[in-house]
Parts: C-alpha cells; sequence; structure tokens
C-alpha cells in the first residue's frame, strides 16, 4: 500500500509522472493500464496535459485497446476519494435518457495505482473523447452564426441538466467544455465538482479566473458555484452568433478566454470589452451584457441559475428593463424639485450626474402683488426725482425715502414669489436626502478596510489551522511514543523475567538437591556414634567425657582449634560444636582431637558417597510445576502489558480523532460566517454603488437647484415686473 495521503505528503511532478509513464508495465498496476502505450511527444516521451492540479497523459490498453486519459495528480486535494466516490455515485445514478447529450463520461478513481519511485500514488482514468475544446470549436466555427447558435442552445441544455439534478462543475471554462463533432457538449475535470451528497464539504479550487465572479473564493461549495461562469459562456456564445466579428475583435489567439477576461468583471466601469458589447445595436447582446455586468457586484447564492432565466425575447426584455431603469433613474435624479424646475432636468440614468443641463430660471405669471409693487416702485423713483429737484426745500436725502420704502416692498414681493419658494424646498429636500446617504468615497473606504482586515483575520485563521491540526499530531505522536516506550520497558523486563526462568530453574533444581544431599549426610553423620566407632585413641572414659560435653555423634562438632596453654608452655585443642561454640573436654589434646576430627572427616566421606546425586521425578515435577506457573503469570503480564498498551493507543487515536473532528467543526463553522461575511459585503458593495448613483444623481440635482435658484436674481425679478418674463 502506498503511504496515506495527507496535506503535508509530497505528490510527484508531471515530469515524474512522464518518465514513470515510460515503464508502464512497471509503474501500473491495473490490467488495463499495466504495460498500456502512452501517446508521445516528438521527443518520445509521454506526452502530459499539464494542469493545476494534475497532468493528464492519453494511455491506450493492450488489452481492451481502449483509449484513456489517465489524470496524475501534483497536488494534494482535500478528502479526494471520499469525493470521488461520491461523484462516481452521482453520475452513475445518472439515466442518461434523461440528459439533454452525452455530456458525462465514465472515470474511475485508483488509489496506490502509479508507482513512482518507491511510493504509490492514486489517478483518475477517464474514457478518451474525441472533441476539441469550446474555444477552438469557435476558431473554426465562430463566422456560422447558425452554428454557434446551436452550441449556445445545447449549452443551456447542459447547465439546465446540472441544475436539475443539483450539480455544480465548479470550473466551467472553454478547456473543460469538449463539443464533440454532433455538436454536444462533453464535460471532463470533475475534481472541484459539487454533488448534494458532499454538502457540508469545503470547496477545493477557485476556479479559472476568467470565467468566476468576484464574490468568488477558495472556500465557496455548493449547487451554486457555476451560475455566474455560464453567464459569461452564453453570453459569448449569443454574442458571436449574432456578430462573428466580435470573436476576432475580443478574443485573443490562444487566450485563456472567450470575449470577457477577469478584469471585466472586477471594474466593469472601465473594460473596454463589455462596453462594446454593452454598446452592441444586437438588444439580445446589449441585454445579456448587461446582465453580466450587474451579476458580478453580486453574492454567488443571488445569482440565478441560466436555465429559468435566459428571456425568449432577450432583445425585448432588455429594452424593457432599460426603460424601467431609465424611469427610476429619472425619479431619482429629479427628487421632489418642483414641476417648473424639473423642467430644466436631463432624464440621465441615476448613476450618471446631470451634467449637460440646459434652460435657464425665469419668473412666471404676474400676480396682483407684483404690479402694486411695480407700480409703487415707479411711483417711488419719480417722487425720488422730483424731491431732488426741490432738494432747497426739504433735508437732504430725503428723496431716498420713497425709494427705500419702494425697495423694501419689492424684495419682500420677490421673497413671496413662489419660484423662491419651490427653489428653497428643493434645495432643502435634496440636501436632506444628501444628509441620508453616506459619502460613497467615505463609504467604499470603510468597506475596504473592513475587508482588508476581515481578509487578514482570515489568512491568519487559514495559516493557523494546519498550525493547530499539526500541534494534535504532535501532540498524539508524543503520546503515542510515550506509550511505545512504556511498554517496550515493560516487555523488556518481562522478557529478561521469562529469559532467567531457564536458570533459575536449574538453580532451584541444584538448590534443591544441595539441600537434600546436605540433610543426607547430616543424618548419616548423627547416626555414627563414637561410642560405636571407638575412633583412634578414644577410649571408654574419653567417651563419656566428650558425651558429657554434648559430643556423641559425628554430626555433633566441626572441627577443633589448637590453643596455648601458657603456664605449661604446652598446646592443647578445643572441640568447635554444630552451633560454633567451644569445649574442653579433659584428655582432649591436640594429637587426640586431631585423630577425632579425621575420624569425623571419614565419616562424612563416607556420608559424601552414599548421598544421593539427582531429585526423584516427583521432587523434579514439583519444582518444574512452580515454573511453568510462574512462566505462564509472566506471559499473563506480557498480554496484559500489550492490551493496556493498545488501549492507551485507541485513547490517544480517540482524543486525536476528536480534536481534529473538533477543528473540523469549528472550520466549517467559521467557513460558514466567513462566507456569510463576504456575502454581506457583498450585498455591501452591490448597496454602496446603488448609493453611489444616487448619491451622485442628487449632487448633481442639488447642484442644478442651486444654479437655477441663484438664477433667480433680484434684477430678474424688476425685469419681470415690468415685462412679465
Amino acid at each position: 500500500m502506498g503511504a496515506p495521503i495527507g496535506p503535508h505528503r509530497q505528490f510527484p511532478s508531471g515530469a515524474a509522472y512522464a518518465e514513470a509513464l515510460q515503464h508502464t508495465r512497471l509503474c501500473f498496476r491495473h490490467p488495463e493500464l499495466r504495460a498500456a502505450k502512452p501517446e508521445l511527444t516528438n521527443l518520445g516521451l509521454p506526452r502530459a496535459i499539464s494542469g493545476a492540479f494534475a497532468s493528464v497523459f492519453s494511455l491506450t490498453s493492450v488489452v481492451s485497446g481502449q483509449r484513456y486519459a489517465v489524470k496524475c495528480f501534483t497536488r494534494y486535494i482535500p478528502d479526494q476519494a471520499v469525493r470521488y466516490q461520491a461523484i462516481s455515485a452521482q453520475l452513475g445514478g445518472l439515466d442518461p435518457r434523461g440528459l439533454s447529450q452525452p455530456w458525462k463520461l465514465g472515470f474511475e478513481y485508483i488509489p496506490d495505482a502509479i508507482r513512482v519511485g518507491s511510493d504509490l500514488f492514486p489517478v483518475l482514468k477517464m474514457d478518451w473523447v474525441e472533441a476539441v475544446t469550446l474555444s477552438t470549436w469557435l476558431d473554426d466555427h465562430h463566422g456560422d452564426s447558425q452554428a454557434v447558435d446551436r452550441l449556445a442552445t445545447r449549452f443551456v441544455e447542459l447547465a439546465t441538466d446540472l441544475t436539475t439534478h443539483g450539480i455544480a462543475h465548479g470550473d466551467l471554462q472553454h478547456g473543460n467544455l469538449l463539443v464533440a463533432a454532433d455538436g454536444t457538449f462533453r464535460l471532463v475535470d470533475y475534481d472541484g465538482m459539487y454533488v448534494p451528497a458532499l454538502a457540508g464539504h469545503g470547496g477545493t479550487e477557485r476556479g479559472h479566473r476568467n470565467y468566476q465572479s468576484p464574490a468568488r473564493d477558495n472556500d465557496a461549495f455548493g449547487a451554486d458555484l457555476d451560475r455566474f461562469s455560464t453567464w459569461v459562456i452564453f453570453l459569448a456564445l449569443k454574442a458571436v452568433a449574432a456578430d462573428p466579428a466580435l470573436w476576432n475583435r475580443l478574443h485573443e489567439p490562444s487566450g485563456e478566454f472567450l470575449l470577457l477576461t477577469e478584469e471585466d468583471f472586477k471594474s466593469p466601469s472601465t473594460s473596454s470589452g463589455l462596453l462594446t458589447l454593452l454598446s452592441h445595436p444586437d438588444h439580445t447582446v446589449s441585454g445579456l451584457a448587461d446582465h453580466v455586468r450587474s451579476l458580478s457586484y453580486q453574492p454567488l447564492d443571488a445569482l440565478p441559475a441560466l436555465a429559468p432565466a435566459v428571456p425568449a425575447q432577450a432583445g425585448a426584455a432588455s429594452a424593457a428593463g432599460s426603460t424601467v431603469r431609465s424611469t427610476s433613474a429619472r425619479s431619482a435624479a429629479t427628487g421632489a424639485l418642483p414641476g417648473w424646475m424639473s423642467d430644466h432636468l436631463t432624464t440621465s440614468a441615476a448613476a450618471v450626474p446631470p451634467a449637460g443641463i440646459t434652460g435657464s430660471a425665469a419668473f412666471r405669471g404676474r400676480r396682483p402683488a407684483d404690479v402694486i409693487t411695480a407700480v409703487l416702485l415707479s411711483l417711488a423713483l419719480a417722487a425720488c426725482v422730483l424731491l431732488t429737484l426741490a432738494h432747497a426745500l426739504l433735508p437732504l436725502g430725503s428723496g431716498l425715502v420713497p425709494v427705500a420704502f419702494a425697495g423694501l416692498m419689492s424684495l419682500f414681493a420677490r421673497r413671496r414669489r413662489p419660484e423662491l419658494k419651490a427653489s428653497r424646498t428643493a434645495l432643502a429636500d435634496l440636501r436632506s436626502r444628501l444628509r441620508q446617504l453616506d459619502d460613497p468615497e467615505k463609504a467604499a473606504e470603510k468597506l475596504r478596510k473592513e475587508r482588508a482586515g476581515f481578509d487578514t483575520s482570515e489568512a491568519n485563521r487559514k495559516v493557523g489551522l494546519p498550525r493547530e491540526r499539526q500541534k494534535l499530531t504532535d501532540r498524539s505522536n508524543q503520546e503515542r511514543k510515550s506509550v511505545e516506550e512504556t511498554k517496550a520497558k515493560t516487555l523488556r523486563e518481562i522478557d529478561r523475567k521469562i529469559m532467567g526462568l531457564d536458570g533459575d530453574l536449574q538453580t532451584a533444581l541444584a538448590k534443591a538437591l544441595s539441600a537434600q544431599q546436605a540433610a543426607f549426610i547430616r543424618d548419616y553423620m548423627s547416626h555414627r556414634l563414637i561410642a560405636q566407632s571407638k575412633p583412634h585413641g578414644i577410649g571408654v572414659t574419653l567417651t563419656e567425657r566428650l558425651a558429657a560435653a554434648g559430643i556423641r555423634t559425628a554430626a555433633d562438632f566441626t572441627g577443633y582449634r589448637v590453643i596455648q596453654n601458657s603456664p605449661y608452655n604446652s598446646t592443647g585443642a578445643q572441640l568447635v560444636l554444630r552451633g560454633g561454640r567451644r569445649v574442653n573436654v579433659h584428655g582432649i589434646g591436640e594429637a587426640k582431637a586431631k585423630a577425632l576430627d579425621m575420624w569425623r572427616l571419614a565419616v562424612r566421606d563416607s556420608a559424601v558417597k552414599a548421598q544421593p546425586t539427582r531429585l526423584s521425578a516427583a521432587e523434579q515435577r514439583s519444582i518444574r510445576h512452580d515454573f511453568t506457573l510462574r512462566r505462564a503469570a509472566l506471559a499473563d503480564q506480557r498480554k496484559v502489558a500489550e492490551r493496556v498498551a493498545e488501549n492507551e493507543h485507541a485513547q490517544v487515536r480517540q482524543r486525536l480523532e476528536a480534536g481534529q473532528a473538533r477543528l473540523a467543526r469549528e472550520d466549517a463553522a467559521a467557513n460558514t460566517r466567513a462566507q456569510q461575511k463576504r456575502q454581506e459585503f457583498s450585498r455591501r458593495a452591490v448597496l454602496l454603488q446603488q448609493n453611489g448613483s444616487r448619491y451622485e444623481a442628487l449632487r448633481g440635482s442639488l447642484d442644478e437647484a442651486q444654479r437655477l435658484g441663484h438664477g433667480l436674481t433680484y434684477g430678474r425679478y424688476l425685469r419681470f415686473l415690468y415685462t412679465g418674463r
């Protein structure tokens, strides 16, 4: 078996796989792949189609003659085997008769399939299909509008199949959409596919950047993964069908996109490609382009599926939508301006400030107060002239009093005009609306900082998660090591005792024999009486004296000790009793003590010759039985030690699995919260864009209202009093 697949396992490179595939008889164990013939390059090496996660090789089986696409993985994919089992079960359960076209390919996930170096690695064996990628097909057929339009319909049917069964491919793009000779699609690369059985798992990839929503991240995983990319591809097909020249105009040779790229989705307002499609005279093209532009701001879960959302009359729907947007924009732009002022505002979209406004402010419809003011002002001027001529009779400056009075009257009358009231009301209303909206730049900067902080926090969390997992693994490894060390120490001690049993048995047998022989000798010697044996030089008198001292048999003493008699300058002897006590026996000198001891030694030699030389069978069985019991007890101790270690290992595994499950739950919960937070950011970005358009529209309306209000000057009012204009 190969090494377990894990996040720390190093997978071979595409070049390493290509080298191994030069000897398929050695590197493969699968019967159909063993000795299979790979497609070769001009240099005679296996041809590889390399991607981000794997290299794909074409091999022809020598057993069946069938051609296969064999995917060799170059990077770790979480839960790879589990994912492919779920995908295989889902796709295998689809009835081909219920599908719009034979888009699904047969595949088999084979663990430990290919040997590279000393390790085994999994592969994915897929049916080979004779087809070309979508971009290659468009290179050859973009001039055939009807064929492209039919392919667009086929693509909608494919998207409908996936949506109906709750499946998302995860990386819909030109390289994974193959077009067969009959004009139907084949779908390849199922690494990131979502099926209902994988609900709750995380994503493994983000998909091709030129086909994905800016709101999608690596953790996104669900049935809605394909919604943005299906609209992008459908827009490209319908646009090329409507105007084949768009292919050469917007597509680059060998470009990793169809008509639009990642930058077009991130910055639609500055996208030249999107602007080309938005301004296209075909309403289907411009309508779909506008729809894709709006989708680029929305969270994934808010995107509509392709099939149900494709309008029957795309052009009419687009035109109707444009009318509604224009009306809404006009309403937002004009706000609560009075009718006389609204006539001067443009009907531009809400997102475009009403720049280009024409017209001028004017007073309309003189009232009695205006006529009276005009008459009083004229009379005041006449009075001023007359009083000036008569200045000699009146105080200086008295002629200005009527004029000042009339001027105050005209100012009051002007202030009461409905045009000024409407201007003030409109300005107050627009300023109030602007105060209710956040400044777009400040709000955008705040959102950007929040998102940057969130991204940093998520990045730190994702970096910290492997560290936490590694801590769990390290702690578990340390615990297992400690358990093994304790077990090994215990077993070594037990084994040492078991190995020593044989020696201990021989020692016990020898000790038992030695004890039996010593008892025999003591018994033999205790039955040899001095009185009966008559040792040399020992008569009846000495025998009686010896008996009085406690020495009757050869077993009662163990020898003698020579002593020096100082008063007589001679030597004597003391006999040593069995307990070690020394006694003096009258008449026993050194010579007689020596003779008596020689007799004792002679008796002992006779006893040694007569002693038993082996234990009886019963005695041996008794001793051996004891050692058999001791051996069995040690064997039981060994089993107990192994069971204890096994139980401790199980507890370590349980703690590790519990810790991993806890981290997985925490990660899943954090991913859910992160997804919700990203969706919140996306919604806020959409709202911010909408509020920004409203803000700019209101700002433009306010500027226009101020311009018109500033046009209602006192001089214009005076002209209005006398001319009516």
